[in-house]
């Protein structure tokens, strides 16, 4: 049927094609041999199968192994960091519901940790691949891309800037380790100052 398949924006009901043409797959209904849409989203075929799929344009991100996330340091424990995960570091959409993951001493950087309090803080903004996303979150910042990209002084709260290989606080001069992202101060606007959502106020 010309006009219909995969690879385009579709609305609710929208004919998508006929049940001799494709099997219908996620985010479809069939009626009466014809496949519709019930989401707002892009149409996909897969060839494989000739199924046809409507992928949510809004759909809510979902945790899986190897994406990257945006996450804040809420706590530090004697082996691993809790880190609350924020939103998908590819599109800064949110996650639902706040989800908490994991960061093991062993998985901070490559090579040896003697203590998480030198890679991160509490507060810290971090950039994290999930390696284990069920049944607990597990993350790494153990690549060198990955791993502090915004971070308060302790001392004045002030924003950290980078200097060398540690962070400076331009306010008061204080000097504090951190594991940092190649991408520092990058991903969330200028100086490395949060911004969008959740950004915190200084």
């Amino acid at each position: 049927m010309s006009g219909h398949g995969g690879d385009r924006l579709v609305v609710p009901g929208e004919l998508l094609g006929t049940a001799e043409e494709f099997v219908p797959g996620h985010g479809t209904y069939e009626d009466g041999g014809r496949i519709y849409a019930a989401l707002l989203g892009h149409s996909q075929v897969d060839p494989s199968d000739r199924a046809i799929r409507v992928r949510a344009l809004n759909a809510i991100p979902r945790l899986a192994d190897n994406d990257e996330i945006i996450g804040r340091v809420d706590e530090l424990k004697s082996a691993m960091a809790i880190v609350s995960i924020l939103a998908a570091a590819d599109t800064g959409r949110g996650a639902p519901g706040t989800p908490e993951g994991t960061i093991h001493i062993s998985k901070a950087k490559d090579g040896y940790t003697e203590s998480l309090a030198d890679e991160f803080a509490p507060g810290d903004l971090v950039i994290a691949r999930i390696i284990q996303s069920k049944p607990t979150v597990k993350l790494t910042t153990a690549p060198p891309e990955l791993g502090v990209v915004a971070a308060r002084c302790q001392l004045c709260h002030a924003l950290l800037g980078q200097r060398e290989r540690d962070l400076e606080c331009p306010r008061c001069g204080h000097r504090e380790r951190r594991k940092i992202a190649s991408r520092y101060g990058q991903a969330f606007g200028s100086a490395g100052a949060p911004t969008g959502p959740h950004a915190e106020r200084s």
